[in-house]
């Protein structure tokens, strides 16, 4: 086998051995059944148009990777070569530099130790949108990081990738503004509503480019040097501009960040976030971003325009007009872990963009999740796509089950078919952000009779059941095999939790009607199943009792180890701020029967007792209960036992046949 790089070698390497069936490889395992000899093989050359196959998101160093050591690092480094991954974003071990950095500029320890933010919630300090939240971040951890991006940065070298490190982007601690008054430092407006206020410095600043100047130095001595640096100064943050001089002083932002990494790196790539030009595009009108980037040389900058799945920003900017860009999606957001992707969607979206004469110069294909361990088959899919825009659905089925379990028929593709019909042909969760609530389903969101008003979510349900159903009826001709099983369970549990949305749907109808009998015969089987549920999901890789044992692990006292565990319980659960709550939800063994379950209970007990006895429902004071109720729970320190089910298609048989339709 020929190839130009590492990486393309280890993806076409990869492709042929799953056509043989012979490996699979994806976050919930592998399974590797290599013959004793391969026969001859007379292959077509395969080629991508795209330089850059970037991957990762900020944010999966927050939702993912916080207690992430090299051994679990090593194994997504490898997958990210096997998926021919050459552009990686590569976040770790940054801390260690800020430190280093504030230290130069007289910040004391203690005043970094106010500044930083916990574990689970670095990736938004590092972007500027929060200031010690949660911390401070011990030095052990600071210390273990920078070790282990040593590491990831020279395993990543050594298989040709290059990572994309991060730079400065002018954010600085409030002791940094105290110690230079003189400085012109913007008091940024509170992210998603925090308490605390963030600080810009003014690229025009003679402090920015001293401060950008030795960030970089002191990264290059750390790690070595670079070419690509991510600078994003206003994710999700507006920039402070006059109306009078709008555009002139966006250019100046634009030019003088730019110039910031080029003193002292010019051979360097400046990379930002597209998603900032769709998540705030009231603000960034066409005008405004042309302004931001035209001081800029088009080679010495990239946008990943991440958000495909959400906003076309590539579009109305018509390919960013000339610089180059890397056109992906998201897909994943908040680590939240609901089954769905679009593959159609993809497939269409990518053919738009590379058929497209207004693309400019499109140079990479990139898939950015905020968090992973989920929807395997949709990265699978997706990495796919560089190499071979326009597959055709059962051919690559059939590749993608005889590697993943080992034999594929008509029967499974069919059943699969099914699958993609009810839960991937759906752009985006478009539930997750409703009424102001982000829970990937209702079950999830903190409880409201409010959702009498919502409309459902996304994809067929009745096809996704059928689905199920074709699965299990095939499960005696697949040998037992785990990730067949692992899959199963994964759609039972998006099935049985959309029913359940449903359920909770008419036990508030029917409370609200003085139906109490109907209601509660709904809320036996809502506890039945979620109950089977939570057992059931004993058998996924990922539980609350993994996050939480991870999280512990990762202390060198038990000091840490309880401080940790405090950060991942409220990530998971209340995150910060008032609109984040139940963002980063997680399906997961522990969180079904322990915290959503519980929550959905004592709300409609309440609103059940206010209707059988006529009086007022004061839905106010139970939003507070609940709000303590959860604050409460965050402070558990307790870790609780997985549960492995032993029979898990027979289980998840059984759990879809107590469903009501």
């Amino acid at each position: 086998m020929l190839a130009n790089s590492h990486t393309a070698l280890a993806y076409g390497a990869y492709q042929y051995l799953r056509e043989q069936g012979a490996l699979s490889v994806s976050w919930e395992g592998k399974r590797v059944a290599f013959p004793d000899v391969f026969e001859d093989f007379d292959g077509a050359k395969t080629t991508t148009p795209f330089e850059q196959r970037t991957y990762l998101n900020v944010c999966a160093y927050g939702y993912t990777t916080p207690w992430w050591g090299w051994e679990r690092w090593e194994k997504e480094i490898d997958w990210m070569a096997l998926h021919g991954v050459n552009n990686p974003v590569a976040m770790e071990g940054q801390e260690f530099v800020w430190q280093a950095l504030w230290k130069d500029f007289d910040v004391t320890d203690k005043e970094l130790a106010d500044y930083f933010s916990g574990p689970a919630f670095t990736p938004w300090q590092r972007m500027g949108n929060i200031e010690g939240h949660e911390g401070p971040l011990p030095q052990s951890w600071i210390n273990k990081k920078h070790q282990l991006q040593k590491q990831i940065l020279k395993r990543m070298k050594a298989l040709g990738m290059q990572p994309v490190v991060p730079a400065f982007s002018g954010y600085v601690p409030k002791a940094f503004v105290e110690r230079f008054p003189d400085a012109k430092v913007y008091e940024m407006p509170r992210w998603t509503g925090f308490e605390n206020a963030t600080y810009w410095l003014d690229p025009a600043d003679p402090l920015f480019k001293t401060v950008a100047k030795r960030f970089i130095e002191l990264y290059t001595e750390i790690y070595g040097e670079q070419k690509y640096y991510l600078s994003d100064a206003f994710n999700e943050m507006l920039p402070p501009v006059s109306e009078e001089n709008r555009h002139a002083e966006l250019a100046s932002y634009g030019k003088r960040i730019y110039e910031s990494i080029a003193q002292v790196a010019p051979d360097a790539v400046w990379v930002m976030q597209g998603w900032m030009f769709g998540a705030d595009e009231e603000f960034w009108d066409l005008a405004s971003i042309e302004a931001f980037l035209k001081d800029v040389p088009d080679q010495k900058a990239m946008i990943h325009d991440i958000g495909n799945d959400r906003y076309h920003v590539w579009q109305r900017t018509e390919g960013f007009k000339g610089k180059p860009w890397v056109f992906g999606f998201i897909h994943n957001y908040g680590g939240s872990d609901p089954v769905y992707a679009d593959f159609a969607d993809y497939v269409e979206q990518l053919d738009v963009v590379t058929s497209s004469i207004k693309k400019g110069a499109l140079t990479g294909f990139g898939v950015f999740p905020e968090g992973i361990h989920n929807n395997s088959v949709a990265y699978e899919f997706l990495f796919d796509l560089p190499w071979n825009a326009k597959p055709d659905m059962k051919e690559w089925l059939a590749n993608y089950t005889k590697a993943r379990y080992g034999k594929t028929s008509p029967e499974l593709i069919a059943a699969w078919e099914e699958l993609i019909n009810g839960v991937f042909s759906v752009s985006y969760w478009k539930s997750r952000w409703w009424e102001g609530s982000a829970g990937a389903y209702l079950l999830f969101k903190r409880p409201t009779i409010d959702i009498v008003n919502f409309d459902g979510h996304p994809g067929n349900l009745m096809a996704l059941d059928d689905g199920i159903s074709q699965l299990i009826e095939l499960a005696p001709l697949m040998d037992n095999a785990y990730l067949y099983q692992y899959d199963i369970v994964d759609f039972v549990k998006h099935a049985v939790s959309s029913h359940v949305d449903l359920m909770l749907q008419e036990v508030v109808n029917a409370y609200s009607s003085k139906d109490f009998e109907r209601g509660d015969e709904l809320m036996a089987s809502i506890d039945v199943a979620i109950t089977k549920l939570d057992n059931l999901l004993g058998f996924h890789q990922e539980s609350l009792h993994t996050w939480l044992s991870d999280a512990a692990a990762y202390g060198e006292t038990a000091q840490e180890s309880a401080y940790y565990v405090n950060n991942a319980r409220l990530q998971v659960t209340q995150w910060g701020g008032p609109k984040l709550k139940d963002y980063a939800s997680k399906a997961w063994q522990g969180m079904y029967k322990d915290y959503y379950l519980p929550r959905w209970k004592m709300y409609l007990s309440a609103y059940r007792i206010a209707q059988e006895t006529q009086t007022p429902f004061d839905d106010a004071a139970l939003q507070e209960a609940l709000i303590n109720w959860e604050r409460d729970w965050i402070k558990r320190s307790d870790i609780p036992v997985q549960y492995t089910p032993e029979t898990p298609i027979e289980d998840a048989q059984a759990l879809m046949e107590t469903i009501p339709r």
